[in-house]
């Protein structure tokens, strides 16, 4: 396992240092939902400016955040980028690492939506421009924040399920009729897909509990009517530790399974449901709300063996902790709260798992 999620407690750490200005590009669901809100929520940062060529997104975003500015363009953001301090990329997949370049270029810190790039090369490539500028540079990996994580995170450290040997994972969904959105009408070239979209979540979450894959077999389907991207994924992963991993994502399941089921030599732990956290954004409301991220007892998951099991107290989510290590890696020079190397293996395993996918074979991440 690598070091664990900061521990959100009780609330969102406060600062004493000047204030930075954060740019966002990109208002669709990804820029109004995840991450205005959070960047809003912490205190040191101030969301500033918003990029968005559509009228309906710029209206939304004034009433929103009052006194924002909005560009229509990034061109028109670069020619600004002297009055701010970070700029965060939540556009679509294909032109994310192409932004993040041009951001860093501009003078400024990045933050990249997940995928972090459509390829390991890119992403690399990236890692080197910030090295090369000495700029920051990280990847909204949220899900490290989800309750239900950090609640098996908890559990797997104390050594209550012994020796892991298996790791079930889902986000499955039931939606028969596609939305006709690019990330179901677009190609997997351009980065559409459930295992661009969801992937990086879930692959994010294995590597992080049980470390390096080893080895990928994958299935990727298109089922619905209209659908040219994948919208039904199975991977199977084995770690370099022995652990395996099997990861479902589907837009077509009628009855969902566990969200995590997980296997040791001394026990096991099941889970249901989602971390609520995206609802609530979706809502409207904000991560500074008292009992954000907090699971409700029905929502607990349970350990132990058939039989003799016990419901496990949730731990607290907190997707703006994200936003808390990105305020203090600029402003202070704190770690990074994601490293872009540990995503780099997560696209080796995207990248692997499109490779298996074709040939019906198991592919070793990062060969070939």
């Amino acid at each position: 396992m690598v070091d664990a999620p900061t521990s959100p407690g009780q609330g969102i750490p406060a600062q004493d240092g000047p204030e930075l200005h954060v740019a966002l590009i990109g208002y669709g669901k990804g820029g109004e939902v995840f991450h205005a809100p959070l960047i809003d929520a912490v205190p040191g940062l101030r969301l500033s400016a918003v990029v968005t060529g559509s009228p309906a997104r710029q209206a939304a975003a004034r009433e929103r955040y009052p006194g924002v500015v909005v560009y229509p363009s990034v061109d028109d953001l670069w020619a600004d980028a002297g009055r701010y301090e970070i700029a965060v990329v939540s556009t679509p997949n294909e032109t994310h690492a192409p932004l993040a370049r041009a951001a860093m270029e501009a003078g400024l810190a990045v933050v990249v939506d997940k995928p972090f790039a459509l390829t390991a090369e890119e992403a690399r490539d990236l890692t080197d421009l910030a090295t090369e500028l000495d700029q920051v540079l990280t990847v909204y990996q949220n899900r490290r924040w989800d309750a239900d994580f950090l609640t098996l995170w908890g559990i797997i450290e104390e050594g209550s399920l012994g020796r892991v040997h298996r790791f079930e994972s889902r986000f499955e969904r039931w939606r028969p009729e596609p939305k006709g959105t690019w990330r179901e009408s677009g190609s997997v070239e351009h980065g559409a897909g459930l295992l661009y979209d969801l992937g990086p979540h879930l692959i994010d979450q294995a590597v992080n509990l049980f470390g390096p894959v080893a080895s990928v077999y994958a299935e990727v389907d298109a089922l619905r009517d209209g659908v040219r991207a994948d919208d039904d994924v199975f991977l199977a992963l084995e770690h370099t530790r022995g652990t395996r991993s099997h990861l479902w994502m589907s837009a077509l399941s009628a009855r969902n399974g566990p969200r995590f089921r997980v296997l040791g030599d001394r026990g096991g732990y099941t889970s249901y449901g989602m971390d609520g956290q995206e609802a609530r954004l979706v809502a409207g409301e904000s991560p500074t709300a008292p009992d954000w991220g907090v699971l409700s007892e029905s929502e607990w998951g349970t350990l132990g063996v058939d039989g003799e099991s016990r419901p496990v107290p949730g731990a607290r989510g907190a997707y703006q902790e994200f936003y808390v290590g990105v305020r203090d890696a600029v402003g202070e020079g704190e770690p990074l709260p994601v490293d872009p190397h540990e995503v780099i293996h997560g696209l080796e395993v995207i990248e692997a798992a499109r490779h298996s996918a074709r040939t019906r074979s198991v592919v070793e991440p990062g060969k070939g």
